[in-house]
């Protein structure tokens, strides 16, 4: 757990350090048609993480369950893959993101939360908990924070293509 905690500081770290410089006017604007700025990119991931520590809470009051064993080899990584192109559910599409400076701090309120629950409860407990994905199915806890990790490494990637189409 340990080792996903510490790829999530350092995506989360040169995510921020990306986009703290961008101004304002940039950080909002679409690079096309269809195509989402960079505020509802990080927009995307707060709500994202948002979700999945509601669910993780939910499931972390219930009792203990057990995911099967071939469930636990689904390698979580794919998420990074900007090749496979998946449409982000109605819950989690990023409309009308805040302003700069609360979406930032949004997403580092977030991953504070994450980070508080997985101290708390440990890598054990959160083994035994279930995690309904709508790409991946069911995972358990510690490969869902590692999903969490791999989606914000996809969205970086997106970010960076963003900064190219917008010219910066």
């Amino acid at each position: 757990m340990n080792e996903t905690l510490r790829r999530l500081d350092s995506i989360h770290s040169k995510l921020v350090d990306t986009i703290t410089p961008i101004e304002d006017s940039l950080f909002s604007r679409s690079p096309a048609n269809k195509e989402w700025s960079i505020a509802e990119i990080v927009h995307h991931l707060c709500l994202v993480e948002e979700r999945v520590i509601k669910e993780l809470e939910t499931e972390l009051a219930s009792p203990p369950r057990k995911i099967g064993v071939l469930r636990r080899f689904i390698p979580t990584s794919i998420v990074a893959s900007r090749l496979l192109r998946v449409k982000a559910p109605r819950g989690v599409n990023p409309m009308n993101p805040p302003a700069k400076a609360e979406v930032i701090a949004n997403y580092h309120a977030a991953r504070s939360r994450l980070k508080e629950l997985c101290s708390t409860h440990g890598r054990n407990r959160l083994k035994q908990v279930i995690f309904k994905h709508p790409f991946l199915g069911e995972i358990d806890g510690p490969a869902t924070i590692s999903f969490i990790g791999y989606h914000e490494l996809r969205h970086y990637k997106q970010i960076r293509e963003v900064i190219k189409k917008l010219g910066m």
